[in-house]
């Protein structure tokens, strides 16, 4: 698919990155906070269980992160396709 017009490439590496994040927020949410939550009670930050911290704040704070990383990369991808916005 070398042919593909740069409007392709460039929906396909956004379609990437979403995929990417989201399924790290899948994994940190989901994953921290009901599957691993056991693991993860045996380690206590400021005297919680590290699996509830995860369930109750965790995750909410790796998907601001993630927003963070997403607006960075979608910069540098805006800026590599030449269509980041006119100041």
């Amino acid at each position: 698919m070398p042919n593909q017009k740069p409007q392709t490439k460039y929906w396909k590496k956004n379609l990437q990155y979403l995929s990417i994040l989201l399924s790290i927020w899948f994994v940190v949410s989901y994953g921290c906070s009901i599957i691993f939550v056991k693991e993860l009670d045996k380690i206590r930050i400021g005297g919680f269980k590290l699996g509830f911290w995860f369930a109750q704040q965790g995750s909410i704070y790796v998907f601001v992160i993630i927003i963070f990383v997403y607006v960075l990369l979608m910069n540098r991808l805006d800026k590599k396709f030449n269509v980041e916005e006119q100041e």
